[in-house]
């Protein structure tokens, strides 16, 4: 059973800008080699930019019974540790300065909190996982919960 998911989905203005780049590509290669060379090159443009687009929002952040997935990394509940849902300050300071270089990341500039989430395993060396989410209050919430029912 899913308790919590979330794709990390590259915000709409973005979508927008590649936009205006292939319109402008359009405006461009139209005006200098006319519509046979503008309109493929800005299709080329916007299908280049749509791909990208799409494997940058790929990854989902999930809860289940036993596992947190996050894109295809996956970590066993019962190893979960503390969990702190930061923002603001706390949150560029956590992806900055006091970031460990050992640390699991999937971070996106576009969204300004992040949740650290401790790894309980001796044999795992990543100290912890530093995830972006739209939602690190709920993220928080249902992996303290999870938590608890697995007896960690």
């Amino acid at each position: 059973m899913t308790r919590y998911h979330e794709r990390l989905t590259a915000p709409v203005r973005w979508w927008l800008y590649l936009l205006g780049l292939a319109v402008s590509a359009w405006i461009v290669y139209y005006y200098a080699y006319g519509p046979q060379v503008g309109a493929p090159v800005s299709g080329i443009v916007l299908v280049i930019g749509a791909c990208v687009l799409f494997a940058y929002s790929r990854p989902a952040v999930s809860v289940d019974d036993t596992t947190l997935t996050v894109g295809r990394a996956r970590l066993p509940l019962s190893v979960v540790g503390t969990v702190e849902a930061l923002d603001g300050e706390a949150a560029r300071a956590a992806r900055g300065p006091e970031l460990d270089p050992r640390a699991y990341l999937t971070i996106r500039g576009y969204l300004p909190a992040v949740v650290r989430i401790g790894v309980d395993d001796p044999a795992d060396p990543t100290p912890y996982w530093l995830v972006s989410t739209r939602r690190p209050e709920r993220l928080k919430a249902v992996l303290e919960a999870a938590r608890q029912t697995t007896g960690h």
